[in-house]
């Protein structure tokens, strides 16, 4: 397949996602490639988005999907990255600076003797 057929098809297939209204985002597609997610992804054989999981066939170590990104980005590729979070476990610890649970400091005061 030519380059600009590759591109072309890469084009088409995100304007047909954005159209229907499908937003998901697999973390180890070149086009959209999250790292942590990812590495995630492949050691369990899927991933959350948006608070769902997709079950996934990785047939490569995450290695494979690390390169396959960089050298489709370095001949010029678009990547969509997806929002922040989007890949978060739901009940994940999140970084909002909420703490749940625990005594907080003043359970480290008292536990250290003062």
């Amino acid at each position: 397949m030519k380059k600009s057929t590759k591109v072309t098809l890469t084009v088409v297939a995100a304007a047909a996602l954005a159209a229907c209204g499908r937003s998901r985002r697999d973390p180890c597609d070149q086009a959209s490639f999250n790292e942590a997610a990812c590495e995630e992804a492949v050691r369990s054989g899927g991933y959350y988005y948006d608070g769902s999981w997709y079950t996934m066939s990785y047939h490569y170590p995450y290695p494979y999907y690390y390169d396959h990104h960089r050298t489709y980005v370095s001949s010029g590729g678009s990547v969509f990255s997806a929002p922040s979070g989007s890949y978060a476990r739901p009940g994940a610890a999140t970084s909002s600076g909420v703490v749940r649970g625990g005594f907080g400091s003043s359970g480290a005061a008292h536990g250290a003797g003062e």
